[in-house]
């Protein structure tokens, strides 16, 4: 029904409000719900038993008495699901890339310590673990390289015969005539730089349940990944079930930073098992096995040289890299995803008009390497920044002012990279301007050198950086990949009740998604943010879901929402408009009222909907619409993110441990939704990031033994490791997208271990050492004052 306008203040729109995540009452009181938390009846509880060898060929498995352990149901190897299912082949267009077959357990050899070989399934996991007890297995070793190093040679021993090589990779970007300009060059500085390998801490570890619906020939799998639309889709190929009869469902997931974001043996093994004893089956990974056999990062060894002219104007930049991509290509990513990105970013935001980056990705008894938050970019922004210091401290410029000269100006915009990156727009210059300013960095250089005066080792460290966010269609994520990444749908419903039900192909797994995307939708529509629900991580939402990954939620699915609203919007406008006997031209919606501009007639949302779907013969024929839109959105280009990292550290030159005294972050992340979320993705970003300068490393011996498979020896950063934080925001204008949103969930990581980094190589720069490899623990320190690098490139600690 219309009725007399009442007097309404309307509320300000959302999107740039400080608003409470909407998520988090169900999180924190304990009702949220995670795959761990479901158990149907009948579950079955997998253990697996996983190689002890990093490189063997299987000669025997003798199960021995597991099978009489009370609970104990079936045991299988690889043979047992023989004919069953089919390997997932990570594919690339990338010339002479090779695809190694992904399997649920390890057929014929094994290729790292960890990978699974046999499942045990029991009533319950305690049973499980006990059965693996009595099995064992007969290994014929083989031999290998556990270095990239050793492994890239061509008498390396094989890691996968039928791949004739460990070099599965191979990349060049090039522009210009980068030797020339290095030798003619008045300056040149070089490193040999790495980052060690990392791993995704995540507080829930991967957790995967699976049901066999008998009746439907259907199945169902309950999963903590963040792509679940990407896993249905291999799972119809590796199961031949089509996607009808096959739903992924990513419920309450707790984090993933990258490491939960590709497909695992471990879920295709639930499936196949549901489907072949037609009882659910679970699978929960304990800490063990998710720090020796999730997917792991970074270990790029990079040689790189950056020629200067003696004013600080950069000249050239050349690299090689050969990147530890473990024993496996990952799925969908593949091994380029990682060691192929450090190459096309080394240039970062700065002019470049001749560059040479090479990348080789060499196989190696590991875990595979995949998604990291971050992805590529902390190692290149490492090297990169590491090498705009070393070039300003010879040049005797200081470092803002270097940076100042170099990072690319607005006026370039829109600026095409060496590798061949186009940067749309973002605040380069800004950025760093804003954290200097910050600090008052003047006054920071001075409080620096009064405390050097005094004995102390401080230094201060800043890092630049560029990302591509919201990749849209130009490119996939990963080089070479087939699988399209670049849109997202959004479906949008108002129901007869007036309530707004929004469904996407994202995954949200601490972003706070649910909140931000209902913010774009309620602006947008002009609805309540308390009628609108988001739901996301089911693969039956919409005809194409990807997920959440690469910093792409925020831009493609507030694009999608801001679509889809839009049309709803018009269609809810039409209905009233012949409700309220008004132009449609005249009226608006806002806090779900329809208003009148020509007069003092307002009717709700509810009334509106109830209308169009309750009221019989309400609406003429012709005129009636259902409330529904669903419109996908593609930004082609992706969004360039910049930002500038500045900190002050303090070295203890008696037990070397690194305390960082002063942290700033400047972010453009373009027009922001909400603050509030914002401001706790980079201080968890930061965090992560301080942990791979300073703590995290996975560490494997010379046997290819994994010596950090416990939180007592891979050290993840806790509060007293991690400084109040300054954040400023640039919100630097993008007229190309649609929002003027961009991604900024990876930036901490990308430039916090570098500046820390410098900053530490800053305190320590009397000594004479300089900081290449990280994390820069204090036993890496000491190792360094105690063999100073020669001259040129310094061998990784």
């Amino acid at each position: 029904m219309t009725r007399p306008a009442p007097s309404v203040e309307l509320r300000p729109k959302l999107v740039g409000k400080r608003i409470k995540r909407t998520e988090d009452p169900r999180l924190l009181t304990g009702t949220g719900r995670y795959v761990d938390d479901m158990s149907p009846l009948g579950t079955l509880h997998v253990a697996l038993r996983r190689s002890d060898q990093p490189h063997a060929r299987i000669t025997g498995i003798d199960v021995g008495g597991a099978l009489s352990v009370p609970g104990v149901v079936a045991i299988y190897d690889a043979a047992d699901l023989e004919g069953e299912i089919k390997p997932a082949i990570p594919s690339s267009r990338m010339p002479g890339y090779y695809a190694t077959p992904i399997r649920p357990l390890a057929s014929e050899k094994v290729r790292y310590v960890g990978e699974p070989v046999v499942a045990v399934l029991a009533e319950s996991r305690y049973a499980a673990e006990d059965a693996l007890e009595h099995i064992s297995i007969a290994y014929e070793a083989l031999p290998f390289a556990i270095r990239q190093t050793d492994a890239v040679k061509d008498d390396a021993p094989l890691l996968h015969d039928e791949a004739g090589t460990n070099t599965i990779i191979r990349r060049e970007f090039k522009r210009g005539d980068i030797d020339s300009v290095i030798a003619s060059a008045p300056v040149t500085v070089k490193g040999r730089f790495r980052m060690t390998r990392k791993t995704a801490v995540s507080m829930e570890n991967r957790s995967y349940l699976a049901e066999w619906d008998a009746r439907r020939q259907s199945l169902t799998l309950h999963t903590s990944s963040n792509i679940p639309g990407v896993i249905r889709d291999v799972l119809s190929e590796c199961l031949d079930l089509p996607g009808t009869r096959l739903r992924v469902i990513a419920p309450d997931v707790g984090g993933s930073f990258g490491g939960k974001g590709s497909l695992y043996g471990e879920e295709i093994l639930v499936c196949a098992l549901a489907r072949k004893l037609a009882r659910p089956v679970k699978y929960v990974s304990d800490r063990l096995e998710d720090l020796s056999a999730t997917s792991q990062a970074f270990d790029e060894l990079i040689e790189a040289e950056l020629a200067v002219d003696r004013d600080g104007t950069m000249l050239g930049l050349r690299a090689d890299v050969i990147g530890d991509v473990g024993a496996y290509s990952i799925y969908p990513w593949t091994a380029a995803l990682e060691p192929v990105q450090v190459v096309s970013f080394l240039p970062g935001p700065y002019r470049m008009e001749h560059y040479r980056g090479r990348i080789q990705g060499v196989l190696t008894p590991k875990p595979p390497t995949g998604p990291y938050r971050g992805v590529g970019r902390p190692s290149s922004t490492f090297a990169m920044e590491r090498l705009v210091e070393m070039a300003a401290r010879k040049l005797g410029m200081d470092p803002v002012e270097f940076r100042q000269k170099n990072l690319v100006r607005d006026e370039e915009f829109p600026y095409r990279t060496a590798s061949g990156i186009i940067w749309d727009k973002s605040a380069f210059q800004e950025c760093l301007k804003a954290a200097c300013d910050h600090v008052d960095y003047p006054a920071l250089v001075r409080e620096r050198d009064a405390a050097r005066s005094e004995g102390r080792w401080v230094g201060i460290g800043l890092a630049s950086y560029a990302e591509l966010t919201g990749i849209g269609s130009r490119i996939s994520v990963a080089p070479g990949m087939p699988i399209n990444t670049g849109t997202e749908t959004s479906k949008i419903e108002i129901d007869s009740t007036g309530s707004v039900t929004a469904s996407f192909g994202i995954s949200s797994h601490g972003q706070g998604l649910e909140t931000t995307l209902a913010q774009v939708i309620a602006d947008e529509l002009g609805c309540r943010l308390e009628d609108v629900q988001v739901q996301h991580g089911d693969s039956s939402l919409v005809p194409m879901s990807t997920g959440t990954y690469a910093s792409r939620s925020a831009v493609l699915g507030g694009g999608a929402a801001t679509l889809s609203s839009r049309v709803v919007k018009a269609k809810v406008l039409r209905a009233a408009a012949f409700l309220m006997e008004q132009s449609e031209d005249d009226l608006d919606m806002h806090d779900g009222i329809v208003t009148s501009r020509a007069s003092n007639r307002t009717m709700s949302l509810k009334d509106v909907a109830s209308a169009v779907y309750k009221q019989m013969g309400r609406i003429p024929l012709d005129k009636r619409e259902d409330l529904v839109a669903s419109e996908t959105y593609d930004p082609y280009l992706g969004t360039a993110c910049s930002s500038t990292h500045l900190t002050m550290v303090e070295v203890d030159p008696e037990t070397y441990g690194v305390r960082i005294l002063r942290y700033v972050v400047a972010e453009d992340c373009g027009r922001i939704i909400n603050p509030l979320i914002v401001d706790g993705q980079v201080h968890g970003a930061v965090a992560q990031g301080i942990g791979a300068a300073l703590l995290e490393e996975i560490v494997h011996d010379d046997q290819g033994q994994v010596l950090t498979a416990s939180l007592a020896d891979y050290l993840v950063p806790v509060a007293t490791n991690v400084p109040d934080i300054g954040i400023v925001h640039v919100e630097a204008d993008l007229p190309n997208n649609i929002g003027g949103f961009r991604g900024m969930g990876e930036g901490g990581t990308i430039g916090a271990p570098a500046a820390v980094a410098n900053a530490v190589d800053d305190a320590l720069a009397h000594l004479g050492i300089s900081v290449q490899t990280l994390p820069v623990t204090p036993e890496r320190i000491f190792q360094m004052l105690q063999n100073p690098p020669p001259a040129g490139p310094s061998a990784p600690a």
